[in-house]
């Protein structure tokens, strides 16, 4: 069997209703600048198609594909591993690739699993050893109590909320609005990124929330400010990771001990190949593993789901609802969920098409775009990559009293 092409397509994506970082008052990214890129492996075998996604810039990614497969076509797509470092090693010469080499890695071995499993008549996560859970749970976005009430009475079990402003007021609101047997999440992403001593001050101020985990206090790069919030908040979980690479990149918060929870993109930590071993990376330290997934399309969010019914150490994944109408129209079937968890598909392979003729209706028009909301200063706006708080008092203040 032999890969004869290998097709990406980029299109325009509309934005989710509400994201965490709405509550804040702000837009974020995806407002304006969200593509999704799929890509199809054909082979030699009549019918025989993969399908994939892969995120990180999706424009760039396009480019990045067509680049790479000259050195695939004419390859047994049945041989991942050896594809998977074929194409590491065919991006050496231009340095680190980051989110991008993976990204386009990503999404060409997530149709190279679709491959296989379509071949064998089963479902990916069977060849990842069976599964381990029949349903994986999600939390869904809230902007306030109000959003938070309504995802809850829809079956989700965990909220999260995010931004700076008026977060721990709106934390506390919601606390008090769902009660203690649902979790909150809290995302404290830029623009711009804290410096380590607002995030810790914003974490000590959430410790009486008893968050499931604090999500990206700090920019990624910034180890010693991810260990600062470590020794500051011992009994807060602290999760990270979704804008790293690889299984190195993810290595770089898993063995320094900052991470409780670790959160690989799907789209672009470097494919169902790589998520498996990032997920046992995380295991042998105790880690759980939380998939972002935020700004991914459909396809991308169908190999989470068979990566996570496969691993022991799932936690949960992210879902964004209510979603924009078209992540559901640009595929078939879509994942049927119940009670706030998405259950396990059964169909071989990833067990989804693309509907190609949705996709070529919405050509890619933007694919980058700066949040608002964030930055203290007008002048500011867009130029900051990180930023100490002024106003101190009110980046941690509450009105109601803690529900403890």
């Amino acid at each position: 069997m032999k890969i004869v092409d290998i097709i990406p397509t980029v299109m325009q994506a509309g934005a989710p209703t509400v994201t965490s970082w709405t509550g804040a008052g702000g837009q974020s990214a995806l407002a304006t600048g969200r593509n999704w890129l799929f890509v199809k492996i054909i082979t030699d075998e009549p019918g025989l198609i993969g399908v994939g996604e892969g995120s990180g810039w999706p424009r760039v990614i396009h480019t990045a594909i067509n680049d790479l497969k000259c050195e695939l076509i004419g390859h047994d797509p049945r041989d991942i591993e050896r594809l998977w470092q074929r194409m590491r090693i065919a991006m050496m010469g231009h340095g680190d690739t980051g989110v991008v080499g993976a990204g386009a890695i990503t999404a060409i071995d997530m149709a190279l699993w679709d491959i296989k499993g379509k071949l064998h008549s089963t479902p990916v996560w069977n060849m990842l050893g069976g599964k381990v859970r029949d349903k994986v749970r999600y939390y869904a976005h809230a902007k306030n109590a109000a959003s938070a009430v309504k995802l809850v009475s829809n079956g989700v079990t965990t909220v999260k909320l995010g931004g700076h402003d008026g977060l721990v007021e709106r934390v506390a609101e919601v606390r008090e609005a769902v009660g203690t047997h649902i979790d909150i999440i809290v995302d404290l992403h830029g623009p711009p990124w804290l410096p380590a001593i607002d995030a810790i001050a914003i974490g000590k101020a959430l410790e009486p929330y008893n968050l499931l985990f604090l999500e990206d206090p700090v920019a990624p790069e910034d180890i010693d400010g991810w260990k600062r919030v470590r020794r500051a908040l011992p009994h807060t979980p602290l999760a990270g990771g979704e804008r790293l690479a690889t299984k190195w990149g993810a290595a770089s918060l898993i063995e320094s001990g900052v991470v409780d929870i670790i959160q690989p993109d799907m789209g672009r930590a470097g494919g169902i190949t790589e998520m498996k071993k990032i997920a046992a990376l995380a295991e042998a330290r105790f880690i759980q593993v939380a998939p972002h997934s935020g700004s991914l399309g459909p396809v991308a969010e169908y190999a989470s789901i068979h990566v996570m019914a496969a691993i022991p150490n799932a936690l949960l994944m992210e879902r964004l609802e209510p979603e924009w109408h078209g992540k559901a129209a640009v595929i078939h079937p879509a994942l049927e969920s119940s009670q706030g968890h998405i259950i396990v598909p059964e169909r071989p392979g990833l067990g989804v098409d693309l509907v190609e003729n949705f996709i070529a209706a919405h050509p890619s028009e933007r694919n980058v775009s700066i949040a608002t909301g964030g930055w203290q200063d007008a002048e500011e706006h867009g130029s900051t990559y990180f930023s100490m708080r002024r106003s101190r008092a009110n980046l941690v203040s509450v009105k109601k009293d803690p529900i403890l």
